[in-house]
């Protein structure tokens, strides 16, 4: 599956996005248009670069353990833009939280240790509906 659009994002206070490098990189290389937008990015620039870039899939990387408040942050954004992207969070997401952020509307939750192919592929496997009705 090519031509997925992919808008990556590290919101928050985290400093460190040599992890969301390497899954862009990955992304890329397996076909797909990747949109990084840096470190502390706000919700607000990551929803207007998915609508100006007309993305396919959001994701996030939070390792600082903020993933719940700024997946719902983020989210809510969304819903009000009118972006209909599933959002992906990676980082450091304990296993109790899955579950919770799958309730408040995340599509894909790829935990530290997630092997880079799973995170490839369940990330394009979100994009794959919005990339076939083009």
């Amino acid at each position: 599956m090519t031509g997925a659009r992919i808008v990556l994002a590290k919101p928050g206070l985290d400093g460190h996005d040599r992890g969301l490098k390497v899954v862009a990189m990955a992304l890329r290389d397996a076909g797909a248009e990747v949109i990084y937008l840096g470190l502390r990015v706000p919700v607000a620039d990551i929803v207007a670069a998915a609508v100006a870039e007309d993305a396919d899939v959001i994701g996030i990387s939070v390792l600082s353990g903020a993933h719940l408040p700024i997946a719902e942050q983020l989210l809510t954004a969304m819903r009000a833009a009118g972006v209909e992207a599933p959002l992906a969070v990676g980082g450091t997401i304990p296993p109790r939280d899955v579950a919770a952020l799958r309730r408040l509307g995340v599509a894909g939750v790829f935990a530290v240790g997630t092997p880079l192919p799973g995170v490839v592929e369940g990330v394009l496997r979100l994009a794959s509906p919005e990339v076939a009705a083009r």
